[in-house]
């Protein structure tokens, strides 16, 4: 085994305050603006503490070359700032996304960045890194296929082994007594010899009055979540950073919450220190391991910590907000409609917010769960929202909508075209005054023709980036409006369709993102170039964008291209995102 490398350190990290902040000291008044109105966010703080955290350690091989200052690096700014798209779009405010927000022209956003004095920044506005041939491109299609697959049950014990350790990312959940509470892969039994070299290991720190937050073994990186009683542990060999892997333990810590809540967890070990928590958490390990298998495969929404919208006219949306408004139940908290992860519209009272975290659980247990969708028809589901309130339950009720015709059987509808209509309530007695309100609220919308207008637009899928702009050297992209908390992409079809390219993709925005939001980087431009790929990231106060395309790739086009699906997102914002919602 390699040498072992150990990170420590006790607190939390906090997100470093991006010198880009000063880009627009002169419309502070309008910066503010952008979260003046109710947003599926939240609220002000959420919205600032859902920035993405500094990278402690974004991996050693990630190394930032800052270009030479000279008119080649300016020019590709200066593309930036001048680019113009004429893809025409249907009228839409970006009111939230344009600081000066009195006209649809965004060239004031792209001076703001271009215009920067070279003496306020510690480094070059762009970045070249130098990322090395990630281990993710030797995995053909059985191999990340196989990740999901269960070890199994066989006799020999080294055999077992051996398929253990072939697996790239592990979960390990074990209690501070070190006692083994869940694995994605294998069982307690056999994973107790490694629990028990973790446990001690952790066990060493703690004992110094320090917490044990990562170590490296080789080519294997492990990064410890300690909550309360419980330590996460995610061992990776994919090209993770420690904050994108603590991110996905808090995720499953969250799911622990939302089925115990946090004080029947602290009176659980309060109690009695060493003890087997699977057991109250017995027919959650799918919702567990689905939402493993998530990160593995590579989720755009836990890396940007942002919620994805389907696209639909504004009209539209609002026309299923006012039917939600009008069939609201009394002892409603949140009324959702959800198309194949995607949120389409929510009804929420006013002084109380969504929180990303919680959706996310959510959709993994209406969407990913084999219970709640095998079980068609309807659910009543009791339900924590750690976000919301970790001490106590709502209660969830799940209807699942046939708006297609042309399938007969429910079970072969895919997980993209299934639509949900979810409810929340706090009264557990709830469940017929639930029922009424899907009931009017599905005639409502087969009525005003919502039904179908959302049966279109899961038929029109996510535009490919040559939709947007003709021509475009772009293979991909990912956008995220801070504001909102929400991000979107384009159609990973026809060049990611595979687990394994889709997989590759999102090592590849897995490393732009830790690089630009490494704890001491002050470059907010990045242009990434490996053997298997150019990419581009471009992060200000309003968005994120991140990009994918050919290797060597003209950084100009990239530029000019990053410019023209930014301008189009912003004039489709009330489309792509959901602002407000509906609100009683």
């Amino acid at each position: 085994m390699g040498t072992v490398t150990v990170q420590r350190g006790s607190g939390h990290l906090y997100p470093p305050r991006p010198n880009t902040l000063s880009l627009l000291n002169d419309e502070t008044g309008s910066r503010a603006a952008l979260q003046a109105e109710a947003t599926t966010a939240i609220s002000r703080t959420d919205i600032e503490t859902q920035l993405p955290e500094a990278s402690e350690s974004a991996h050693s091989t990630l190394a930032v070359r800052a270009l030479a200052q000279g008119p080649k690096a300016k020019a590709s700014l200066g593309q930036l700032a001048s680019a113009r798209g004429s893809e025409a779009g249907d009228s839409a405010s970006i009111r939230s996304s344009i600081p000066n927000g009195d006209s649809g022209d965004v060239e004031s956003l792209f001076m703001d960045f271009a215009a920067i004095a070279p003496s306020s920044q510690r480094q070059e506005a762009t970045g070249l890194l130098d990322f090395p041939e990630f281990a993710a491109d030797d995995i053909d299609d059985d191999g990340i296929l196989s990740e999901f697959e269960a070890v199994g049950e066989l006799n020999e014990e080294d055999l077992l082994l051996q398929r253990w350790k072939a697996k790239r990312k592990h979960y390990v959940i074990l209690s501070a007594a070190g006692k083994p509470i869940w694995t994605r892969h294998g069982d307690s039994g056999l994973i107790s010899g490694y629990v028990g070299v973790i446990q001690t290991i952790i066990s060493f720190y703690e004992e110094a009055n320090d917490h044990l937050r990562g170590f490296s073994a080789g080519d294997t990186r492990f990064v410890v979540l300690t909550r309360g009683s419980l330590h996460l542990v995610a061992i990776s060999r994919m090209m993770e950073s420690d904050n994108q892997l603590r991110l996905q333990l808090e995720a499953l810590y969250m799911q622990i919450l939302s089925t115990l809540t946090l004080p029947s967890l602290t009176h659980l070990f309060s109690v009695r220190p060493s003890t087997d928590l699977s057991r109250p958490l017995q027919g959650s390990e799918s919702l567990l391991s689905s939402l493993a298998d998530s990160f593995t495969r590579g989720s755009p929404s836990t890396l940007l910590s942002a919620l994805e919208c389907l696209k639909i006219r504004k009209q539209h949306r609002q026309a299923i907000n006012n039917a939600l408004l009008k069939t609201k139940a009394s002892s409603l908290l949140y009324g959702l409609l959800v198309a194949g992860g995607r949120l389409v519209s929510v009804v929420r009272p006013k002084k109380h917010s969504l929180h990303p975290g919680d959706l996310q659980l959510l959709f993994n247990m209406v969407f990913e769960a084999d219970g709640v969708k095998a079980g068609g028809g309807e659910s009543w589901i009791p339900v924590c929202l750690p976000g919301f309130n970790n001490s106590g339950y709502l209660y969830m009720y799940v209807s699942f909508l046939d708006i297609r015709d042309d399938i007969e059987n429910s079970a072969e509808i895919t997980k993209d075209e299934s639509v949900a209509i979810v409810l929340i309530s706090p009264d557990k007695e709830a469940f017929f005054e639930m029922q009424g309100m899907r009931d009017a609220l599905v005639t409502q919308m087969e009525k005003n023709g919502s039904l179908k207008e959302i049966k279109t637009a899961i038929d029109n899928g996510r535009p490919t980036t040559t939709d947007i702009v003709p021509g475009t050297v772009l293979h991909h992209f990912l956008y995220k409006s801070r504001a909102n908390v929400q991000f979107t992409m384009s159609s990973y079809a026809p060049e990611f369709s595979s687990v394994t390219r889709r997989r590759r993709l999102m090592s590849i925005y897995n490393n732009l993102h830790a690089s630009i939001h490494a704890k001491n980087t002050h470059v907010k431009v990045h242009h990434c170039v490996s053997r298997s790929a150019t990419s581009f990231g471009w992060v200000t106060p309003v968005f994120e964008f991140y990009c994918i395309a050919e290797p060597n790739t003209n950084r100009n086009a990239l530029a000019q291209s990053a410019s023209k699906i930014a301008q189009w997102v912003q004039r489709e914002e009330e489309r792509l995102f959901i602002i407000g919602g509906a609100v009683f």
